[in-house]
């Protein structure tokens, strides 16, 4: 696939929710402890998210680290913006700014 292709499925995936994690695995069955972290702050916010197993799909997995610029998994994208991975998500988690960014999305589950 181009690079094009890849960009354009990039943002594909990111347009089909407002909250997308780009992960190692999935939420049930993370295959990295960074990947469970950020997934288990997005069920402790009862954040409606969207998941991409990064290891299904090894070309997308390369080609959104171009796109974002973030060389590692997870990827957390809100309204098609990069949030950051494990370390950054769960920092907001604990805070509260995850919470709220959450809910400005319109993605906390009722």
């Amino acid at each position: 696939m181009t690079d094009e292709a890849m960009t354009r499925r990039i943002r594909e995936q990111l347009d089909a929710a407002p909250v997308v994690l780009f992960m190692k695995g999935t939420p049930d069955f993370p295959q990295c402890g960074f990947s469970a972290q950020t997934a288990a702050a997005l069920r402790g916010c009862n954040a409606d998210f969207r998941h991409v197993n990064i290891f299904e799909e090894p070309e997308l997995r390369e080609a959104l680290k171009v796109y974002s610029n973030w060389p590692t998994y997870p990827q957390l994208y809100i309204n098609g913006e990069l949030v950051g991975g494990c370390d950054i998500v769960v920092g907001m988690y604990r805070s509260g700014e995850l919470q709220k960014l959450l809910a400005d999305a319109g993605a906390i589950a009722a």
